[in-house]
């Protein structure tokens, strides 16, 4: 059998199985377990598997990866990653797969918030692939990711490693019910130390994160796993205490209404977690909390940025507005469906912070750049 046979072979079972883009996805298969690039196979299309080095081993593999998406496996957690934003992400089951649709969100931030000396802070983080592109593109102060699901930090955690070698800002993952686990003035403030304030200990250096024990330095601190829900107060207090000052809240939340879900494509229903998806019975019950909850840590000024489903722009503006925040817009994605909800706490003009539009106004198509295909 020649390699175009295999692939062959892999494209109709694919097909069969009623996998979309099944041509595409058997030779994404097919040339990473090659370890092929597009002109080599081109070139080598006719040999022989077994004329391969090693071929006869990876043409099994490549039959038991067929088998894997046919049962309607994410393309993407077969492969293990995911372009976003230009960089490749680890993904897994764990999390749920970066798109460009969020995309818009990342150039958003990024064309309205230009200065780094501001603080960032992502909640429901995932993968981290919003938290990381900021924190490598936008070279904030500090970024903060939050996250409920300790797997899924594992992965931010992998991510921020991989992607952020030449950051020197602070970056911290949280595992964190919402915002429960941010610690506050009244649950972190120590005898002496103004109440707010990141705690500095003998010997660190302000600014930069303390090292703990058996960690590398440079690599993000993923502070003790905490029960979902619970507060940060019980954690040990010799660790610094995280500012619960924030000029930049950007979530992309579970938005998905909870009966809509099982008629989503398998790969979403089955494979992809639920957590990350379930927005309750209308879609907004995480928007009520970023809403209300999330302008306690926000610097007056301060932005958020939020993912939205395309038919939720006018409830999550609703919701923003009742919490006090103006300028109140909508910014359509590549495809022109309504995808960020973006606002300012408070007047807009506080700490030199500026965002264009009015109350409730829907803005211009964010050209996020197209997602590379590679073959």
């Amino acid at each position: 059998m020649t390699l175009q046979q295999l692939l062959d072979q892999g494209t109709e079972q694919l097909r069969s199985a009623g996998v979309p883009d099944a041509g595409l996805d058997a030779r994404y298969l097919l040339l990473d377990t090659f370890g092929l690039g597009l002109a080599s196979f081109l070139a080598d299309r006719g040999r022989t598997v077994d004329g391969l080095p090693g071929g006869a081993e990876k043409a099994q593999a490549y039959e038991a990866l067929i088998a894997r998406r046919a049962g309607r496996i994410p393309l993407q957690q077969l492969l293990g990653v995911q372009e976003f934003m230009g960089l490749e992400f680890f993904v897994n089951e764990h999390v749920l797969i970066p798109r460009q649709d969020t995309e818009t969100l990342v150039e958003l931030v990024l064309e309205e918030r230009k200065q780094r000396d501001l603080d960032v802070l992502d909640v429901c983080t995932g993968s981290g692939c919003i938290a990381v592109s900021l924190a490598r593109l936008g070279e904030y102060r500090s970024v903060t990711a939050l996250d409920v699901s300790a797997e899924a930090l594992k992965v931010a955690e992998k991510n921020a490693a991989a992607l952020l070698g030449e950051y020197d800002g602070d970056f911290r993952l949280v595992q964190s019910d919402m915002f429960a686990g941010l610690e506050t003035k009244e649950t972190e403030a120590q005898p002496g130390q103004e109440p707010g304030k990141a705690e500095i200990l003998p010997g660190q250096e302000p600014g930069k994160a303390e090292v703990l024990p058996g960690q590398e330095p440079g690599k993000a601190e993923i502070l003790p796993e905490q029960a979902a829900g619970k507060a940060a107060a019980s954690r040990d207090l010799t660790r610094p205490a995280l500012t619960p000052q924030f000029d930049i809240l950007v979530s992309n939340p579970p938005y998905i209404p909870s009966q809509v879900i099982e008629g989503l494509e398998p790969e979403v229903r089955d494979h992809e977690p639920r957590l990350a998806l379930d927005g309750s019975p209308d879609g907004l019950k995480f928007y009520r909390i970023l809403a209300s909850e999330g302008k306690r840590f926000l610097r007056p000024g301060g932005a958020v940025y939020f993912e939205i489903g395309w038919d939720q722009a006018q409830a999550v503006s609703a919701l923003l507005e009742r919490e006090g925040f103006t300028q109140i817009r909508t910014v359509k994605d590549m495809a022109g469906m309504d995808r960020v909800v973006g606002a300012v706490l408070g007047a807009a003009a506080d700490n030199g912070h500026q965002a264009p539009g009015r109350s409730r106004e829907t803005v211009r198509t964010i050209q996020a750049r197209p997602m590379e295909q590679g073959i």
